[in-house]
């Protein structure tokens, strides 16, 4: 196993102690995020022209998009991307999760955070750059999200691995088809699906970071609802910061039956016993892989789930766990972190 990277400053120990979420208006984004505020269409179409075939003005006379529209919001996705990224390809299949980028940004840099505090303190705080720092994200889907907000805000390198061989293709296609994006990302498929980190983390690998975005619900029909949810909600804040829209907006309109594609996206959207079954898997999975993995992580989309994940932990003697809690617009969720080796520290 290769050597766990360590910059530590013992004058900075007081930081380890202390959460990374930082005190903010709720609503807020990590300081650090650039999606902040409405978007600048003005800009986003500069980096992408065919943003403009998909701008719509709404009644206060503000450039924005229709965000039950799902090729709306993948275009709009793919603007971020080459704005903010340069990711200048970027395209997911049909009925494949489109990712609100500005959420999933959050997560990096409340991880980032969570590096400087704790393994990767350094004399001024910030937090680690670099690819000597390798993250794992599990799950990365058709979109790789991650990957590419985590390699190219910090210049992480990162694995990615999926159970679907055509989200593995596609994310993997993304990355060789971006230079900045070849040499940072590397995808792999799970061909066990029973299975997290088996045959993904190898005997001579060390992760800084896990993240993973888990499948939130149990059941095909409980998806649908969700799904119906979200549609009903968009329909009545149709008009508030775009950022939120985005949030709230899965991949395609209409109703809950056709924003789900039963084939492709019920990998990404949902799993046996839901969201609880998958991460009590995952951790007691993580269990066998403490001497490779700095931190493990993941976001947890139910309040209700923290409390007897954070007892499972406790019983399989982790070292420390974290709750970061995070809110875009009006939509709260939270990441769990925990992990088993502090000797160092």
């Amino acid at each position: 196993m290769t050597s766990k990277p360590m910059t530590r400053n013992p004058a900075n120990s007081k930081h380890r102690n202390r959460s990374p979420a930082t005190a903010k208006k709720l609503g807020q984004l990590h300081p650090r995020n650039p999606h902040q505020g409405r978007y600048d269409f003005a800009v986003l179409t500069r980096a992408l022209p065919e943003l403009a075939d998909h701008t719509i003005t709404n009644p206060k006379g503000e450039s924005t998009i229709n965000f039950s529209d799902h090729q709306a919001v993948r275009v709009l996705n793919k603007a971020l991307l080459a704005n903010y990224y340069g990711v200048k390809f970027w395209d997911i299949p049909e009925g494949y999760l489109c990712p609100p980028i500005p959420g999933r940004a959050d997560y990096i840099h409340y991880i980032a955070d969570l590096l400087a505090q704790t393994t990767h303190v350094n004399a001024d705080n910030t937090p680690p750059t670099g690819k000597e720092i390798h993250a794992l994200d599990i799950g990365t889907g058709a979109s790789a999200i991650y990957p590419i907000v985590g390699s190219q805000s910090y210049g992480w390198r990162f694995t990615a691995s999926d159970i679907d061989p055509i989200s593995v293709n596609t994310a993997a296609l993304i990355c060789e088809a971006n230079p900045k994006l070849k040499s940072a990302v590397k995808v792999k498929l799970q061909p066990e699906p029973k299975f997290i980190f088996k045959n993904i983390i190898g005997r001579q690998d060390y992760f800084d970071v896990v993240v993973c975005n888990p499948p939130f619900h149990a059941s095909l029909e409980e998806a649908m609802e969700a799904n119906s949810r979200k549609q009903h909600n968009l329909q009545r804040h149709r008009g508030k910061n775009e950022s939120e829209q985005i949030s709230r907006s899965s991949t395609k309109s209409g109703n809950a039956a056709q924003n789900l594609n039963f084939g492709g996206q019920h990998k990404e959207l949902w799993s046996e016993g839901g969201e609880i079954a998958f991460l009590t898997k995952m951790a007691k999975e993580s269990q066998s892989f403490a001497e490779h993995v700095g931190w493990f992580t993941t976001l947890v989309s139910k309040s209700e789930n923290v409390k007897p994940l954070q007892l499972l932990l406790k019983q399989l003697n982790v070292a420390q766990i974290r709750i970061i809690e995070m809110s875009q617009g009006q939509k709260s969720t939270r990441v769990l972190a925990w992990r088993f080796d502090t000797d160092e520290e």
